[in-house]
């Protein structure tokens, strides 16, 4: 008997399962689920002793790259760009797939250059990610989740916080192709307001703290793929986007900013579940390919306009957000099926 089951990515946790099945033991069945992430193996022990579940641990790197290149491959549209409050997905021909710089978005962030199936290499990272964000924020803004954190930043204005090109210049710079509107200084008003914690509205923090770690984020990706072989393609995977229309525009127009144009940053549209998928994928190495499905079934894609946004400029922009769409993907196992 087998099962598997696509659970919901939470960003607060570190284990990513998927797949189940039972093996027979002195007469006993035992539970074993693939299992991928830091959580795989801190975990192991609580799940064993309170579920009598034994993890299957699949190294993370291969599950994350094998996730996405099945998804690349399997799923009609899986990639999108968005820009200018619009989501318009991509199909990529598979024999034109790599190579693609995999930026994984967790608690830090792993930066992977994929040349092919199985064949990757993880060139770069940085400690400035997700964590960063939920970390700071939980100790300025008090918020209790990631979610919560998400939910202000849409209520907030990063430009009472963040020191402008206009508050330095008194207007735009363009000599150097700085607009007025460019932030010069995340939280550098804060240099001068003569103002306490308590005097700062938690959402404009929020929306503040969003901006920094997507701008930068934009810029080392992008700086990581020129440095890499001049990649064309980045793409975006992990839990920290979330479909958010402010993320993902504050990244898509930092890279579109530092590449003057050359580069599109892309998403996905099961982002959170590339581990998981890479880790199920595993059974086909061990001979269980019977185990893995072979049918799709999804919502069809439609890009959609957003509300207006407000004016472009030379610098990564201000955004307003809107709810995301939900995408629905099913795939059938030999004996059940879940639904995500």
């Amino acid at each position: 008997m087998s099962a598997w089951t696509l659970l919901n990515p939470s960003y607060s946790r570190e284990a990513v399962n998927l797949g189940c099945r039972h093996q027979e033991v002195s007469g006993k069945k035992k539970l074993i689920i693939k299992a991928t992430g830091g959580g795989a193996y801190k975990y192991a022990d609580l799940f064993k002793e309170k579920f009598g579940v034994t993890f299957d641990k699949e190294d993370e790197m291969n599950s994350l790259v094998s996730g996405a290149n099945f998804l690349l491959k399997a799923v009609p549209c899986e990639a999108f760009t968005y820009m200018e409050g619009r989501k318009d997905f991509v199909q990529i021909n598979s024999s034109d797939l790599f190579p693609y710089l995999l930026v994984n978005i967790g608690s830090g962030i792993s930066m992977i250059k994929v040349v092919g199936d199985g064949k990757f290499e993880r060139v770069s990272g940085t400690s400035l990610g997700g964590g960063t964000l939920l970390g700071l924020g939980m100790l300025l803004t008090k918020c209790q989740s990631f979610d919560d954190l998400l939910e202000m930043s849409h209520k907030g204005d990063n430009r009472n916080i963040d020191m402008l090109v206009s508050d330095i210049y008194g207007s735009d710079y363009s000599k150097i192709g700085l607009s007025a509107r460019t932030i010069a200084s995340s939280f550098g008003k804060v240099i001068f307001d003569n103002k306490e914690l308590k005097d700062y509205k938690k959402e404009d923090i929020a929306r503040s703290l969003l901006r920094m770690i997507s701008n930068n984020l934009a810029q080392i990706a992008y700086l990581i793929a020129m440095w890499h072989g001049k990649l064309k393609r980045i793409i975006f995977g992990g839990s920290f986007t979330r479909s958010h229309e402010y993320i993902m525009e504050t990244i898509s127009d930092g890279v579109e900013y530092w590449s003057k144009g050359e580069t599109k940053a892309m998403f996905l549209r099961h982002e959170g579940f590339l581990g998981a998928l890479g880790a199920f994928k595993s059974y086909e190495k061990h001979g269980l390919g019977s185990l893995m499905g072979h049918h799709l079934s999804e919502q069809s894609p439609v890009a959609s306009p957003r509300p207006q946004l407000e004016q472009k400029s030379n610098g990564p922009l201000l955004v307003e957000s809107t709810d995301a769409e939900s995408v629905g993907c099913c795939i059938l196992g030999s004996d059940t099926m879940k639904r995500t």
